[in-house]
């Protein structure tokens, strides 16, 4: 016998199984930069200023969802430090927060990080660091591309999806209507434009006029005047919500009625209609997947009840009917459940290994019958919709839940 097993011969069984469990838990714990037995590092990025500076409150809200969770004890006795720089809605800015956070913070994940083209600005640079680019805050389509990019992770519905379900709603609707579409110039935009005209098909020339606008801009006003000269029946505003306002309130002016349908990332009651106008935004269309925060039908909702009482404690004085407030929750709490998922084994592979693997979870705030999946192949968490008028001072829905999955090229 070797000294090995004549010292093991001489130890009473329940000390070898000691030594043997105490082995296995320390062979199961497993991390990657960012995490340790009491910490999580989660990397973020917003627009707190700049032309998109309304959803900075995006980053806020998971600052205090994720203070929550502290309070509870953490994710499995792990305490999230949450770490979220402002990029002014600019590319370049945006890939200098992303090396400070990776190669400074030495954060595990960059979660929920806003924008198309600062996404598409840091996408390559994460994804050659393998650091999980996870649950985006933007719907563009190029999200859902796991083979390319298997760090980068949508979280809701593609703007291609949406826009298809608008092109099917006008179709239905209004068969032979004159479409103006007014898009913000960038990837943003022209997502949204392509899954438009993918929707409408053979009819794609009921689209009379395109027009764009860059961020930069101070005032739209004169792109809508532009816009009503072309007799159009039916307004497509693929725009951030500065400008979603802008537009709503200068057709009111103009005294231009169309059909006029604003994208979902604009479709929040605090941060666009109210500033816009209520008695301006009467028979407005967009799509929804979550609920409204405003809305009294959600009342006795017993996720809403959650949401509720959570911004009582950690957001008290909010703005309940500004979308941003919803949306931070339920991308904060899917974030939440993955990291659950985690166990002991924080390794930035299991992160995505464990975002791509979930299956009919559905957050406090998502409409009944919305669920997030995802796989190995599919990328997009979200891709339900269900349509919406604004009436009074909320959104009403109508309609089936739709499913919109685009599938990449």
């Amino acid at each position: 016998m070797s000294i090995t097993q004549l010292r093991l011969a001489a130890l009473p069984a329940a000390a070898i199984l000691c030594v043997a469990l105490s082995g296995n838990a320390l062979a199961q714990k497993k991390y990657d930069t960012g995490a340790t037995d009491t910490e999580i590092k989660i990397g973020n990025i917003m627009p707190y200023s700049g032309p998109a500076s309304s959803y900075g409150l995006i980053g806020k809200t998971e600052e205090a969802y994720f203070k929550m969770i502290n309070d509870q004890g953490g994710i499995n006795g792990r305490k999230i430090n949450f770490i979220t720089y402002d990029d002014g809605y600019s590319p370049p800015k945006a890939v200098e927060q992303a090396r400070k956070l990776v190669e400074s913070d030495e954060v595990l994940v960059v979660f929920n990080p806003l924008g198309t083209p600062s996404n598409s600005a840091i996408q390559k640079y994460l994804n050659s660091k393998k650091v999980p680019q996870l649950f985006v805050a933007t719907g563009a389509t190029k999200w859902n591309d796991p083979k390319v990019f298997p760090w980068t992770m949508g979280w809701q519905p593609s703007y291609q999806s949406e826009a298809q379900i608008y092109a099917k709603y006008i179709l239905k609707e209004k068969p032979n209507a004159k479409i103006a579409v007014f898009y913000q110039n960038d990837d943003f935009g022209k997502d949204y434009l392509k899954g438009l005209k993918d929707g409408l098909g053979d009819k794609v020339s009921m689209i009379i006029t395109e027009e764009s606008y860059e961020t930069t801009e101070p005032s739209i006003d004169s792109h809508i005047v532009k816009l009503k000269s072309t007799g159009a029946d039916v307004f497509v505003s693929i725009t951030t919500p500065k400008f979603a306002a802008q537009a709503i309130k200068k057709l009111a002016e103009l005294e231009w009625r169309p059909t006029q349908i604003v994208a979902n990332v604009s479709a929040s009651v605090g941060s666009v209609l109210q500033p816009a106008g209520f008695e301006n935004a009467q028979g407005l269309l967009s799509a929804a997947y979550a609920k409204d925060g405003a809305d009294p039908q959600w009342d006795n909702d017993p996720g809403m009840k959650k949401w509720s009482a959570f911004i009582d404690k950690y957001m008290p004085g909010a703005n309940r009917s500004d979308g941003n407030l919803v949306y931070g929750y339920g991308v904060a709490q899917t974030l939440v459940q993955t990291l659950k998922q985690c166990g002991d084994d924080l390794t930035r592979a299991n992160v995505m290994k464990q975002a791509a693997t979930l299956k009919d979870f559905t957050t406090d705030t998502l409409l009944p019958g919305v669920t997030i999946n995802t796989s190995a192949t599919d990328f997009a968490p979200l891709s339900q919709l269900q349509m919406m008028r604004f009436k009074g001072e909320k959104w009403e829905q109508f309609g089936d839940i739709i499913s919109g999955d685009v599938a990449t090229n």
